[in-house]
């Protein structure tokens, strides 16, 4: 099935249970205005529930995946409306991309060209994020005279090494997709020509995965980052018991297949989640 959007700063087309998501502002290089905040929203809305999404991707229209947020429409024209503007700019872009951290669906940012400032939110919500070789990262809000606001900051911290991190955020200086993938801000990096059949290659491994178990597991990759040891296992203790009694046909299905049909091999496959029962 295809379906296709063209809600003019936000596109998406749904094609073989995957949502291709894009923003849609080339000639800002897909700068992320109020306008663009408020319609992701939206559209992660519409998408997050329909049975026929299973996979969503977002990338960007023409040469950049996002140059982070419009200077002139989020910052300055934001201002002159004083702190309820500037509050009203900042709930609309982190809205979607809370939403964007804890969605239903895995979620791949396709990283096809620049990815800069205010873009590593988005970047960060995504589960898997593969990159173009020739795509640019970098937090220039130093070069400007600010500081990387918005959650960059810590997007940094969490995904690169603290002395990465710091020189990353001090210096101003582009990162390629290959150097990005090295210091951890993207899960890998091909050339820009194979980024589209990669993406798709791995939403496709996702779709056969049992969608509860996918969530779950999603979940507990967040909260357990920030948790001690034993927090984070009495955590996972009780997330698993929570996903058990969600999808109780799941794990029997699963270990049926393999202990008694011996249809898979766990290490080296998924089960074949369509002869679950629904």
């Amino acid at each position: 099935m295809t379906d296709t959007t063209t809600e003019d700063v936000v596109v998406y087309e749904v094609v073989d249970r995957i949502a291709w998501v894009k923003f849609n502002r080339p000639d800002k290089r897909n700068a992320q205005s109020p306008t663009l905040n408020r319609r992701m929203a939206e559209v992660l809305d519409e998408l997050e529930f329909r049975d026929d999404v299973g996979v969503l991707v977002l990338t960007g229209e023409g040469s950049a995946w996002s140059a982070g947020m419009d200077l002139k429409e989020y910052f300055r024209e934001s201002a002159t409306k004083g702190l309820e503007g500037t509050r009203r700019a900042q709930r609309a872009a982190y809205r979607w991309w809370e939403q964007l951290r804890w969605y239903r669906k895995p979620t791949i940012a396709m990283v096809n060209g620049w990815c800069f400032g205010g873009a590593y939110g988005p970047l960060y919500a995504c589960d898997i994020a593969v990159a173009a070789d020739e795509a640019k990262f970098g937090l220039s809000e130093i070069n400007w005279g600010i500081l990387p606001g918005g959650g960059a900051t810590k997007v940094a911290t969490n995904l690169m090494s603290a002395r990465k991190a710091m020189y990353h955020a001090m210096m101003g200086e582009n990162l390629d997709g290959q150097q990005a993938a090295a210091q951890g801000l993207v899960t890998e990096s091909v050339p820009l020509a194979q980024l589209k059949d990669r993406v798709t290659e791995i939403a496709n491994v996702l779709l056969k995965k049992n969608p509860v178990a996918l969530k779950a597991t999603k979940d507990a990759v967040r909260r357990v980052i920030e948790m001690t040891y034993d927090n984070a296992e009495d955590y996972l203790i009780r997330a698993q018991e929570a996903a058990d009694s969600f999808d109780p046909d799941g794990r029997k299905e699963g270990m049926k297949q393999f202990l008694d049909d011996k249809t898979y091999k766990p290490g080296l496959g998924a089960y074949d989640t369509s002869k679950q029962k629904s």
